[in-house]
């Protein structure tokens, strides 16, 4: 009888399964559940694109790429970023086409990190970050960002964690679970703790086309200085309706990318070729279908964050990505009792702040990523939750 528990990994067995996918499944084998879990959009890819998907498919055009990805997809993409940030990054030696920007997160991470280098994770976050710094033996230290800050890394928290084994500032914003931004003054003032050091930076944009204010989405890279100690991370999923197509991409300095090609290489060889044609059609024809989508993503969250304050779920308004982040300390309830009790009882599924980071205990995400009509359905569902705790 083979004892696998001396087979696997131990750094393996110490990571924790996401508490995003424990709700979700869950809630799948579960009749009449609503779903705000998950962070994926409810509207169709673009038609142009799907087109242009079909298209490839059609002429055949199915083998590899190279290694990047393909130069057509490359130069887009270095169009794109000099557009939206003036920097430019040559398609050669400086873009790779990854497998969903999840992908481009650990490459980068693994490019990066040595054992016992710490790296500052802004929490709450995406639930990534922290066990891949782990498996490569690093040492994930949170920065806690707090309501009353909007959920913004400070100047203060940031210098207050910085240490002689600082390597890397991972900084994700617009942020999942919060929907918090950082504004260019916010990042000008960490931008220049970090101008004195050698401290790199993984900044994850997946969310920069969805924000709702009225400044527009800066970049940490269109700063003085910080391009070049910044590796930039971004996506098709959440702008483009696109998460099962897994594409992104990783824009750096070429000394830092012809290390993370390697590991690519070695991992994935390359990208899904026939996502990668879509995606050029992305970029250059989707900037319509991206409003349209914005415009709806903000009739839900002015509407959702309203009610939740109304129910007595304090929420701050976030500003980016399609989730709202209230605080249910009110109840009584820990935000996994709170979660367990909304979908066992009234057949709401939402996730846990705690899963997130330590510091999002006393929180719960919601995605509004879903029809005005779901979220409705599902809030009158949570007023009877929160209503009942009360008798």
């Amino acid at each position: 009888m083979i004892d696998y528990d001396k087979i696997l990994s131990d750094k393996c067995k110490q990571i924790k399964p996401s508490g995003i996918r424990k709700f979700f499944d869950v809630a799948a084998t579960m009749e009449n559940v609503i779903s705000l879990g998950v962070g994926e959009p409810d509207f169709q890819t673009p038609w142009n694109v799907r087109k242009a998907a079909i298209s490839t498919l059609e002429k055949g055009k199915t083998k590899y790429t190279s290694n990047s990805g393909l130069i057509e997809l490359r130069q887009t993409i270095s169009d794109y970023v000099k557009k939206k940030t003036g920097v430019v990054y040559d398609p050669d030696h400086e873009v790779i086409i990854t497998v969903g920007g999840s992908e481009g997160i650990d490459v980068a991470i693994r490019t990066l990190i040595n054992p016992g280098d710490e790296v500052l994770v802004v929490e709450p976050c995406f639930v990534c970050y922290a066990p891949l710094v782990s498996i490569m033996g690093g040492v994930p230290v949170p920065l806690v960002t707090e309501e009353k800050d909007c959920f913004k890394l400070t100047a203060e928290t940031l210098k207050s964690k910085i240490t002689d084994k600082t390597k890397l500032l991972i900084l994700p914003f617009p942020n999942n679970p919060t929907g918090a931004v950082m504004e260019k003054s916010d990042l000008e003032a960490v931008a220049q703790v970090l101008r004195d050091t050698d401290i790199m930076v993984l900044t994850d944009e997946i969310y920069s086309e969805l924000t709702y204010g009225d400044e527009p989405h800066t970049s940490i890279i269109q700063l003085e200085g910080m391009a070049e100690r910044t590796v930039y991370v971004n996506g098709f999923s959440k702008a483009y309706s696109m998460t099962g197509w897994r594409l992104g991409y990783l824009c750096a300095p070429r000394p830092i990318m012809e290390q993370m090609l390697k590991i690519h290489q070695y991992a994935i060889m390359c990208s899904p070729t026939v996502s990668q044609y879509a995606a050029v059609e992305a970029l250059l024809n989707c900037e319509d279908d991206i409003a349209h989508m914005v415009r709806e993503y903000n009739t839900r969250r002015r509407w959702l964050v309203t009610e939740l304050n109304r129910l007595g779920l304090t929420c701050f308004e976030p500003k980016g990505a399609f989730y709202v982040f209230p605080c249910i300390k009110s109840t009584g309830l820990s935000s996994e009792e709170f979660c367990e009790r909304l979908l066992y009882e009234y057949n709401v599924a939402v996730v846990p702040g705690n899963a997130f980071g330590d510091c999002g205990e006393g929180y719960i995400r919601i995605s509004y990523a879903y029809s005005l009509k779901h979220i409705m359905e599902a809030v009158s569902r949570i007023e009877e939750f929160i209503n009942s705790l009360k008798k």
